[in-house]
């Protein structure tokens, strides 16, 4: 990936005493440094739990919808639901900056878990439809005694980056013809 400091040869005319002579010089280029030295995020995938070790997790749309599936343990509510194309957001890809995974748990299986710490409970603050039982789906990670636990999916999430919303027709027109007036405008000065 990284380019080692190599010895190039470059070719440099050189006046000296008068006469322009061709002179053959070595020279050190630096290593290339990457652009970010910060590590990619990238949702855990999610491996398929082995035989006799399964755990159950049941999530609950807002239309209703039921869905339980056969999990691991070690995995996070958040990547489970990723891996099986349930509608739980997760903007900022669990590293504790938003509440769009935010789920609301049973009950019965908020008593046990480990009590939310003070970043999570600083960005359940944000989510839409807090209750008692609200947790984040990031943080929430799959063990034994959650076998079986039911979390229902809030009806709407806050994230200004993203809307689940539909555009009309004369509306995307619109958002063009705009989007065109400020990239074309730059061009020319009047």
């Amino acid at each position: 990936m990284f380019r080692s400091a190599l010895p190039r040869t470059l070719r440099a005319s050189v006046v000296a005493a008068g006469r322009r002579r061709a002179v053959k010089m070595t020279v050190q280029t630096p290593p290339l440094r990457p652009f970010s030295i910060s590590p990619v995020l990238q949702h855990k995938h999610v491996e398929p739990p082995k035989p006799g070790e399964e755990l159950h997790c049941t999530f609950i749309t807002p239309d209703g919808e039921k869905t339980t599936l056969e999990v691991a343990a070690g995995d996070s509510l958040l990547d489970i639901a990723h891996e099986h194309d349930i509608d739980l957001e997760g903007a900022c890809e669990g590293s504790l900056a938003c509440s769009t995974c935010h789920v609301i748990v049973d009950p019965d299986y908020y008593e046990k878990m480990e009590e939310p710490g003070d970043e999570e409970n600083d960005m359940l603050d944000l989510a839409f439809g807090l209750t008692e039982t609200s947790r984040l789906g990031c943080q929430c990670i799959m063990s034994k005694e959650l076998d079986g636990i039911t979390v229902t999916l809030p009806s709407a999430t806050r994230n200004m980056s993203f809307q689940k919303y539909h555009w009309s027709k004369s509306e995307e027109l619109q958002i063009k013809r705009q989007s065109d007036y400020w990239r074309l405008g730059s061009l020319f000065v009047e």
